[in-house]
């Protein structure tokens, strides 16, 4: 009760005191017969007044945008939001107080005092520039908003709260956990990363060249045609082959809890996968593979991204925002998705893991040149079970274990490929 009468009572508390003064001074007045104590009243009165309209109709703010940097924040790394603020005042405006509010899924300290702001007589438009940090807490799209300004006015009467600017939508990207490399090369997971040169006389100086196009890798700039031409020159011959490997992401809503269907962010099982999922793609695109990501039904979450491209796993990160749970069944389809075919590393997430799944995985390490499994909830028979069919497994059961998981994992890798 009491704070909703301070947001809507006008004055301030000096401002109060000046509104009992001027009472007073009427009462005591009209008791004693002096005058000059109503003169100095109403002059009481009329500051107040002026003061309130001061606030309410010489001054305005006409935009509140907000942008973030960088501009998709991740969970457990820091964003700075700019929030410019567009005022309009004839008038001097005093220094007050302002916040913005957050959404849960964002942690941040979004308050602090707003500037004054001189004299507008031309009525121009001003813009006011606050800045904030803001943490993700939970993957999805968030908000921030809407913004808040309480001012006063030069003597400190009256004030006036407004709430203004609308919402501005967040996403949060699933956290990217640094990972360390599975193997020494790709070769020693059956992968060859190679260029194969086709040249039209001996030497590389008899390699035909052509201008360089938009979408060109930087690896195939001919250096010394470049510099004879003063253009950018690459090896029209070149041609360029990578291993590949998979990642699987098990969205299945059998092997998950019932708040991965609902929203990103519920489920803290489904957001560790989310996370080992991006982060084993990082892992493998920085060691030169290129990675397709898909779901254990052998529905593509995204486009493959080529060994190297680093600047492509924020896109990815940005993609798995919003990805939840779906009905249907998990793991136990994936195996047949390389039934007849030998394939490079294939790196499998997963939640519950029950023996029967175990089962119907295992024959997925003989098409494999790697085959890595990290769960979130596995049963011990279930992982020694896919150890036994060559599989390197670890369980991971919070984003915290994820660096730890994949360095068991790991190790298992390292001596079987030894072997």
């Amino acid at each position: 009760m009491i704070g909703f009468v301070r947001r809507v009572w006008p004055l301030t508390l000096r401002g109060t005191g000046a509104l009992v003064l001027a009472a007073l001074g009427f009462v005591v007045a009209h008791e004693a017969g002096l005058v000059e104590l109503v003169y100095f009243s109403v002059l009481l009165l009329s500051v107040l007044v002026a003061s309130v309209v001061s606030l309410w109709f010489t001054r305005r703010i006409d935009t509140v945008s907000r942008s973030l940097s960088p501009d998709v924040a991740t969970v457990g790394r820091e964003s700075v939001v700019t929030v410019r603020v567009g005022v309009r005042n004839a008038l001097p405006m005093s220094p007050g107080a302002w916040d913005d509010t957050v959404s849960p899924g964002l942690d941040g300290r979004a308050r602090g005092i707003f500037p004054a702001v001189g004299s507008g007589l031309r009525g121009s438009a001003r813009a006011v520039d606050l800045r904030y940090t803001v943490e993700g807490r939970s993957r999805g799209i968030h908000s921030l908003g809407p913004f808040g300004l309480t001012t006063t006015d030069p003597f400190g009467l009256a004030r006036r709260r407004i709430r203004l600017g609308g919402r501005t939508s967040v996403t949060v990207a699933p956290r990217v956990v640094e990972l360390v490399p599975f193997v020494a090369t790709a070769a020693e997971t059956g992968g060859t990363r190679e260029t194969a040169t086709t040249q039209l006389g001996q030497g590389a100086d008899n390699l035909v060249a052509r201008p360089y196009a938009p979408g060109d890798s930087m690896r195939r700039i001919h250096w010394r045609a470049t510099a004879h031409r003063d253009t950018l020159m690459v090896r029209q011959e070149e041609q360029d082959s990578s291993p590949e490997a998979t990642v699987i992401l098990d969205r299945g809503a059998a092997h998950w809890g019932p708040d991965a269907l609902r929203a990103p962010g519920a489920d803290a099982a489904f957001e560790t996968a989310v996370s080992a999922a991006v982060s084993a793609v990082a892992r493998l695109v920085r060691d030169g593979y290129t990675v397709e990501v898909i779901d254990t039904d052998g529905s593509t979450l995204s486009e493959p991204i080529l060994g190297g491209e680093i600047h492509e796993i924020d896109a990815l990160a940005t993609q798995f925002a919003t990805l939840v749970a779906r009905q249907g069944n998990g793991v136990s389809r994936a195996a047949g998705l390389f039934a007849g075919a030998q394939t490079g590393p294939v790196v499998v997430i997963t939640g519950h893991l029950r023996v029967a799944d175990a089962l119907a995985l295992a024959p997925l390490a003989h098409h494999s040149s790697l085959a890595v499994l990290i769960a979130t909830s596995p049963s011990s028979d279930a992982l020694a079970r896919l150890r036994d069919q060559g599989w390197h497994t670890a369980s991971a059961f919070g984003e915290g274990d994820l660096a730890d998981a994949w360095e068991t994992a790991r190790e298992r890798g390292v001596n079987r490929v030894g072997a």
